[in-house]
């Protein structure tokens, strides 16, 4: 196949997604999860007028000038509200959050008052309806504050709970298998031997499918050997997404294509124009979706990014954020770029006049993870971008 610009591989990902199965779960539980319907506030807050400071609550809705005078008749707390009737030239102390008497428009902050007993005088002016939190003013019951393919964080998860919900409907979490594939690996903590390495790809693409919501499931290592690989993706069972990593090339060894196909895999592409990242492949078996990740750790890890991360959230029914393009100013001069979307690997700074700079890595090659984990960005160099000089702007993705 010829190589398929990354957009274009994008779309393909993202074709065909199902509405997510929701569950109910409590309040607790919904974070970082996506809701599945528009959440409307089952009550009014505030419920009533309520103070905003310590002070005191005066009849009418008036200003208070210095000199004024009124006796204090009680007291509001927050939870105790004041059950009598204030009049005019009466007063009653309340306390933040407390209810302000129906008869009362303005609270005085008690730095501003003198009391003598129950003798309340004005030291200082204090406008008209000051120092109170309205009936409403945040919201009214049946506003519907957050919308269906929210994510909540811990603001909108606060909201929601301020709303009256103890239970929220959210997608279910899509489940992601993970396999790496090769002779020449060996588990985390492992001693490689002679010929071997380290299997850190799993570890990494792990945290990003949490961060996005999904549930990962580890399916070990496949030896190179199309058996011992069937065996394996047979793991996967109810997953949403299978993720290979490695075999996925055109070598003697990459044998991920050959038995996916034995399966029936629905291959969709294999090959994206795009740095790191040109050995990808996606395809279909039955309802789950397939892609096949590069072997080297930092083509992985991208292509996680710009491929995996989007099909978990769809799979979950997230409403896509407006993709807004950042630019920083390069510190050092770039190469014109070939005939793929390169994602360079960049380090931000910032100029004295405070403005935002990025370098990019000396080394870019796709196995080098301390490189990447040095860096706070991608910078987006679009297929057969000329040279730039330093000074001059170019987009970035931050990490």
């Amino acid at each position: 196949m010829a190589l398929m610009p990354a957009e274009t591989a994008l779309a393909r990902v993202l074709e065909g997604i199902p509405q997510p199965s929701e569950e109910i779960v409590a309040i607790a539980q919904a974070i970082g999860r996506v809701l599945t319907r528009d959440l409307a506030a089952k009550l009014t807050q505030p419920p009533f007028n309520a103070s905003a400071m310590d002070g005191y609550a005066i009849y009418g809705a008036g200003p208070a000038s210095p000199g004024d005078r009124w006796t204090v008749v009680g007291e509001a707390a927050a939870g105790s509200a004041f059950s009598g009737t204030v009049g005019p030239g009466e007063a009653v102390r309340i306390f933040t959050g407390a209810p302000v008497p129906a008869t009362c428009g303005t609270v005085v902050i008690q730095e501003n008052v003198t009391r003598d007993g129950d003798a309340l005088v004005a030291d200082q002016p204090t406008q008209g309806g000051a120092n109170i939190r309205y009936a409403g003013n945040d919201f009214a019951e049946g506003d519907v504050l957050l919308p269906r393919g929210h994510r909540l964080d811990a603001h909108s998860a606060t909201l929601a709970a301020a709303m009256g919900h103890g239970e929220l409907a959210v997608a279910r979490r899509p489940v992601v298998a993970i396999l790496a594939t090769g002779d020449e690996l060996v588990p985390p903590g492992t001693p490689p031997g002679p010929d071997q390495i380290v299997s850190s790809n799993p570890v990494g693409l792990a945290a990003l499918v949490a961060q996005a919501g999904g549930l990962p499931r580890d399916l070990g290592i496949a030896p190179d050997r199309k058996d011992a690989l069937a065996e394996r993706i047979a793991h996967a069972g109810d997953a949403d997404i299978l993720v290979t990593i490695g075999g996925a090339s055109v070598g003697d060894h990459d044998l991920v294509g050959p038995v996916l196909k034995e399966q029936g895999l629905d291959l969709s592409f294999w090959k994206i124009a795009m740095r790191p990242g040109k050995p990808l492949m996606f395809g279909r078996l039955g309802e789950r979706r397939v892609l096949g990740l590069p072997g080297n750790p930092v083509s992985a890890l991208i292509t996680a990014r710009v491929f995996l991360i989007p099909l978990i959230r769809a799979l979950q029914g997230e409403t896509p954020e407006a993709r807004v393009p950042e630019t920083a100013i390069l510190a050092a001069p770039l190469e014109a770029n070939g005939p793929r979307l390169h994602l360079m690997r960049g380090k931000l700074g910032r100029r004295a006049d405070g403005a935002l700079t990025v370098t990019a890595m000396t080394s870019q090659d796709s196995s080098l993870l301390s490189a990447l984990a040095r860096s706070d960005c991608l910078i987006r160099r679009m297929a057969d971008a000329p040279a730039l000089s330093a000074g001059e702007p170019v987009e970035i993705e931050r990490l």
